[in-house]
C-alpha cells in the first residue's frame, strides 16, 4: 500500500525543482498521487476497508488543497504538473 522507498526517490527525482527538493507542491503532489492510486488499487480487493479509505479521502483532499495553492501562486506549473500527472483534462 505505501511508496517504497526507489519508487519515493524516483518520484522526487522527476518532479524536483532543483537538486535536493523534497518539498515544493510538485514533489508533494506527485508522492500523495502515487499513495493514492495504490490504495485505489487496494481498495478493488478490500471494498469493505473502511479506515484506509478514511486515509484515502484525506490524502485527496490534501492533494487538492495542494493544486489550488499551486494554482493560484503560478497557472503555468500547475497545468505542467496536471499533464504531467494525468489528473484531469
Amino acid at each position: 500500500m505505501s511508496v517504497t522507498a526507489e519508487k519515493k526517490t524516483q518520484i522526487i527525482e522527476d518532479n524536483a525543482r532543483a537538486k535536493g527538493d523534497t518539498g515544493s507542491p510538485e514533489v508533494q503532489v506527485a508522492i500523495l498521487t502515487e499513495r493514492i492510486v495504490n490504495l485505489t488499487e487496494h481498495f478493488k480487493a478490500h471494498h469493505k476497508d473502511n479506515h484506509s479509505r478514511r486515509g484515502l479521502l484525506m490524502m485527496v483532499n490534501k492533494r487538492r488543497s495542494l493544486l489550488d495553492y499551486l494554482k493560484k501562486k503560478d497557472v503555468d506549473r500547475y497545468n505542467a504538473l496536471i499533464q504531467k500527472l494525468g489528473l484531469r483534462k
